[in-house]
């Protein structure tokens, strides 16, 4: 069981270390709900700045100025909610102490499994892939590209429940049921069209549908030049915004971007590589990286060109590539990016993996919040900070996060179930991580290794075996493949992932898992 504090609109459960607004996690740092989890046990009565510091930064001295910074993003966080500003009173020379709502406190189940997808109490939108209208297959990456464009954009809204596009995806070239693609991806409204590349000429088709009952709610068509691509799309998510009962205010506001580049061919340049790196490999990610490099050589201020380069090699240290370049050049076009443009939720999420690879993490936590606030609606960034939240011996957070993923993108790439399963396996969930792998359209050598691990911590000899031995003939196979020699001990194989582990403890748990399914050294 876990304590739970509830107050206004928001939940603080202390076993998970986690505040949620609804059902929502909000992006806050484990600093920040340390202090407020010490503010709201003392409701009501001043908590001096000494005691605080010590709860959120134990046995460590530090200056007052990081206590202030962290208030001042609990301040933020309660200003959404009129009058929340003032919920966290300054005691001047003293501490603060919490006068907001009255609390009620209860004990709950610890969450071992992330809930089923749900319609959001937000209104829900998703964007299905625009078809290519060109008739030239290999067209495919820039209507693939618009469409992953506009749901950035639209995931943007905070006032909004906008599913990733992976899920959206999964409908591409199939005949759309509007009602059964809402009731499978848990959304309100479905917006769909076409685009068609005509020489310097692109024409968009847009429609928005009601998917309760599969009436239109707005058409539009648009045609312009290619190089008021970056106008067009602004303009097609300012009116889906603006269709969706209830959000026209929203649609009035600005939308804070300016152009990202001048030139439509560093923009086709960074599709195209988008379209490499998501195979995810090696080779992949090289191709990729020589697609962003030259859209950085046509527009050296593109931040997002600056920022896929980093992300390759992020993906080069995770694929284990065996001549990646080093992260210090990831570090390089990070900084870059940032100098550039310090507003995108994108770039943050990059740079917190980038961190974490660098041991910094506490730096790593900071970026990854600041990319969740940005983009409330970023599935990959929730799940990829589950999984390092397991890494960093959080794995309570871990399943709130990869819940909130796997509600975004209700159809999710197969690296979410091993994020799951894994925090699961920290957990010592063993069946309930099989459970979560068996839920993969295909599982990898890591994921064989995971259930052989799972197996045997539950005394399956036989499954963790058979297990096993298929994690060891594929780690052998692609240490091979990459020129790397197979290691002289079986356990060695697994090593490498062991190493993420910050907690010697949660380091051997992992590997004992496998040393019990008969890997050895």
């Amino acid at each position: 069981m876990s304590t739970v504090h509830e107050f206004g609109p928001y939940r603080l459960d202390a076993g998970a270390g986690m505040l949620f607004r609804g059902s929502e996690p909000v992006a806050l740092g484990r600093r920040a709900v340390t202090l407020l989890l010490l503010l709201v046990e003392r409701a009501g009565t001043p908590v001096s700045k000494d005691a605080l510091m010590e709860a959120a930064w134990p046995g460590l001295a530090i200056e007052e100025s990081n206590l202030t910074v962290q208030i001042a993003a609990l301040r933020r966080t309660f200003a959404e909610v009129d009058g929340g500003a003032s919920w966290i009173e300054t005691l001047p020379r003293r501490g603060y102490r919490y006068i907001g709502p009255l609390i009620t406190t209860k004990a709950e189940a610890v969450l071992s499994a992330p809930p089923p997808p749900t319609v959001s109490d937000k209104p829900s939108l998703a964007v299905l892939p625009l078809t290519n209208l060109s008739g030239d297959p290999a067209q495919d990456y820039f209507s693939d590209g618009i469409t992953g464009d506009i749901i950035a954009e639209l995931s943007r809204f905070k006032s909004l429940f906008v599913v990733a596009r992976h899920s959206s995806f999964a409908y591409r070239g199939t005949t759309i049921d509007i009602k059964r693609v809402g009731r499978e991806l848990g959304v309100r409204y479905i917006a769909e069209g076409g685009v068609r590349r005509l020489g310097n000429r692109v024409r968009v088709t847009v429609q928005l549908l009601d998917a309760t009952n599969g009436y239109h709610l707005w058409t539009e068509r648009y045609e312009r030049e290619l190089d008021d691509i970056f106008a067009l799309q602004d303009e097609i998510v300012r009116a889906i915004v603006a269709a969706v009962p209830g959000r026209l205010e929203d649609a009035g506001r600005e939308i804070a971007r300016g152009k990202p580049t001048s030139s439509i061919t560093a923009y086709d340049l960074v599709l195209l590589g988008n379209e490499r790196w998501r195979q995810l490999t090696v080779k992949d990610m090289t191709e990729a990286r020589a697609y962003f490099r030259s859209a950085v050589a046509l527009d050296p201020q593109y931040a997002r060109a600056h920022v896929n380069i980093a992300w390759t090699i992020v993906c080069d240290q995770f694929l284990e590539a065996p001549a990646a370049p080093t992260l210090d050049l990831a570090l390089r076009e990070m900084e870059i990016a940032l100098g550039i443009d310090d507003g995108d939720a994108w770039s943050h999420g990059v740079f917190a993996q980038l961190l974490f690879l660098r041991h910094e993490d506490d730096k790593a936590e900071v970026h990854f919040n600041r990319a969740l606030a940005l983009n409330p609606n970023d599935a990959d960034v929730a799940a990829v900070f589950a999984n390092i939240l397991v890494y960093w011996g959080r794995w309570r957070e871990a399943l709130v996060w990869i819940g909130a993923a796997k509600r975004l993108n209700p159809f999710p790439p197969n690296l979410y179930h091993w994020y799951h399963a894994l925090a699961l396996y920290s957990g010592h969930e063993y069946e309930q991580a099989i459970k979560a792998l068996s839920e993969a359209r295909a599982l990898d050598r890591w994921s064989h290794g995971l259930l052989a691990a799972c197996h045997a911590q539950m005394g399956q000899h036989d499954e963790a075996r058979a297990e096993a031995e298929i994690f060891i003939s594929e780690r052998c196979r692609e240490l091979t493949a990459s020129g790397q020699a197979a290691p002289a001990s079986t356990l060695a194989l697994a090593r490498v992932r062991a190493e993420r582990y910050r907690d010697p403890a949660d380091r051997e748990h992992f590997l004992d898992g496998l040393r019990k399914a008969g890997l050895t050294g």
